[in-house]
């Protein structure tokens, strides 16, 4: 769930062991974001991924573009993430699994991505592009590396509104304590279209991630605390209540709007 293309030197990571293992324990090995394999395999719903390249922006420990390599057959899965304590885990991982053949991860410093103009077929992201505030800056270069006829699809955590947050969505993201640069639907269709991407179409998901939220609060409170404990200690996971308290504030709102985002670049000598 970590990603970013601002300019400038690598910050220190927002996601270190302790935030890797418990969301683990809540997600999944190696899932930084809700939803699990279902919830990947809703977004690529119908793009073509055997024997295609494909980049996995902002990959995080690594655990979806396992996934993907596993599910999806492509011809090679890069994963990418300017935070190495993730990078590292999802290589060991990869190892692990006997996919180092198909999935790569790449980590690079803040700025230009890493990758060659048209270099991948395919551009797939869960929930990691909420981390990169000049929406503009990202969707440039995500335009930039995807082959003329490629598919970007992708999941964010967007805001309702291109006004200022609300008192509720201010204490939540204060209680995350992490870089979110949320922007809403309008926003990202418009940067979209200003990169050159074409037939830009969002997909709001409040209303499911409202109801799996709530669930996941009621386990952290519950079945899960004892196991959550024992990872990372009482006062992580007590915490994350606290931030899961905040979350359901604004996803029951509507201000909060997990979404699904699709587009694609033109054809070689099709115009826009």
């Amino acid at each position: 769930m970590t990603a970013t293309v601002e300019d400038g030197a690598a910050l220190e990571p927002e996601y270190d062991e302790a935030a890797i293992r418990f969301l683990g324990v809540l997600w999944g090995d190696g899932y930084l974001s809700p939803g699990g394999p279902a919830e990947v395999d809703r977004v690529l719903s119908g793009v073509a991924l055997q024997g295609r390249h494909v980049l996995d922006f902002g990959c995080g420990a690594g655990g979806i573009t396992l996934h993907i390599a596993r599910t999806y057959a492509p011809a090679e899965i890069v994963g990418y993430d300017v935070e190495q304590p993730v990078i590292d885990r999802a290589r060991t991982a990869a190892t692990a699994a006997g996919l180092s053949s198909v999935a790569r991860f790449v980590s690079s410093p803040p700025g230009r991505l890493p990758f060659d103009d048209g270099q991948f077929d395919v551009i797939f992201s869960k929930d990691a592009m909420i981390h990169v505030p000049d929406k503009e800056a990202l969707f440039s270069e995500l335009f930039r590396v995807l082959k003329p006829g490629g598919v970007f699809a992708a999941s964010d955590w967007l805001i309702a509104h291109d006004g200022e947050p609300s008192p509720e969505m201010k204490d939540y993201i204060a209680a995350e304590g992490l870089s979110f640069g949320m922007a809403s639907s309008r926003r990202y269709l418009r940067a979209m279209a200003a990169a050159g991407f074409v037939d830009g179409a969002v997909e709001s998901r409040n209303a499911w991630y409202r109801d799996v939220a709530r669930d996941e609060l009621a386990r952290l409170k519950g079945p899960l605390y004892a196991a959550a404990v024992a990872a990372v200690g009482e006062a992580h996971v007590e915490k994350n209540i606290r931030t899961w308290t905040a979350m359901q504030k604004v996803l029951d709102s509507g201000e909060h709007c997990p979404t699904h985002l699709r587009g694609s670049k033109p054809a070689a000598g099709v115009s826009p």
